[in-house]
């Protein structure tokens, strides 16, 4: 198959946020992912991700909570904001420069500059919720990437979380407005303990649960389960939270992927992409944290990006 340009926005900023020893959210992580499209020979644009400003921040957060994050900077040490999610000197760059990298990516494809993107961010976004930092995310990169998609005239976005953890931070930022809309496949029971399939929004939420220890063929019926309503949305951008904890080396979760099941549901987006959006896709780092299959996977996700 043909391959398009894709475009990689990051930072080496996002190396310096420290959660403390022993975190399985670690600087490797992304060197991990890095090195593998490094080492691929994978043809990439690669662009430096800049800083997120406050007003796209306040699209999705409130100003208090922007405030709060901001005064929580150490100036050395770690400061902890909840029992999983820490800051240290570097961490409120870094974070700037993750939720900057979806916002770069979304400008570009909405400028016609580029179709698809891949951010590789830390620290990740999708548990962050509007007022309040948790599970190992400051801000919501992804719900900011979509408004500020919004903002530049992009009117209907929707985004596919196949993290292994529900992504409640992005619901939580879209269930009250129809032109975002949300599909996540996670594993239940697990952290953060959100993500029922009765749980719609305004019809605009649709969660697919699995089981722990569920077979490959499980997982991934449970998430085509997911493509009609994202298609029957009509984005005009898709955005991915692509974590890649789902896999069966994962130490937080019990699922059974490997990394071709991730192209093959990256594969099932484009598809609907192609069909609603012009093939605009945006995907950004969530979770993954054997570093192994961390790598692995978001090169599988990264080569099924760049097919025509």
């Amino acid at each position: 198959m043909a391959a398009m340009s894709l475009a990689l926005f990051t930072h080496p900023d996002m190396a310096a946020h420290d959660n403390g020893p022993g975190h399985a959210e670690r600087p490797e992580r992304l060197a991990a992912v890095l090195g593998a499209l490094d080492d691929s020979g994978m043809v990439l644009d690669r662009r430096a991700a800049a800083l997120a400003e406050r007003a796209d921040l306040e699209r999705v957060h409130t100003a208090a909570f922007v405030d709060l994050i901001f005064a929580s900077a150490p100036t050395q040490g770690l400061r902890s904001l909840d029992p999983d999610t820490a800051m240290s000197p570097g961490s409120l760059n870094a974070a700037m420069r993750a939720a900057g990298a979806v916002v770069d990516a979304v400008r570009c494809v909405a400028a016609g500059e580029i179709e698809r993107a891949f951010c590789a961010v830390r620290p990740p976004g999708h548990h962050a919720e509007p007022d309040r930092a948790m599970g190992f995310c400051l801000f919501s990169n992804v719900a900011v990437g979509a408004r500020a998609a919004q903002a530049a005239g992009l009117a209907r976005i929707a985004v596919v979380d196949f993290d292994v953890h529900h992504g409640n931070g992005t619901q939580a930022a879209f269930e009250d407005d129809p032109s975002l809309y949300f599909a996540s496949v996670h594993q239940s029971p697990l952290y953060p303990g959100t993500g029922e399939e009765t749980e719609r929004g305004v019809g605009n939420i649709a969660n697919a649960t699995v089981p722990p220890a569920a077979p490959r063929a499980l997982w991934r019926q449970r998430f085509e389960s997911l493509m009609d309503g994202v298609e029957a949305h009509k984005a005009d951008l898709i955005i991915i939270s692509a974590g890649f904890d789902a896999h069966a080396r994962d130490p937080l979760a019990q699922q059974q992927l490997e990394a071709e099941d991730f192209a093959w549901a990256t594969r099932a987006i484009a598809a609907v992409a192609r069909r609603t959006s012009k093939g605009r896709i945006v995907s950004s780092l969530e979770g993954g944290y054997d570093l192994e299959a961390l790598g692995r996977s978001a090169l599988a996700h990264a080569r099924a990006l760049q097919e025509i």
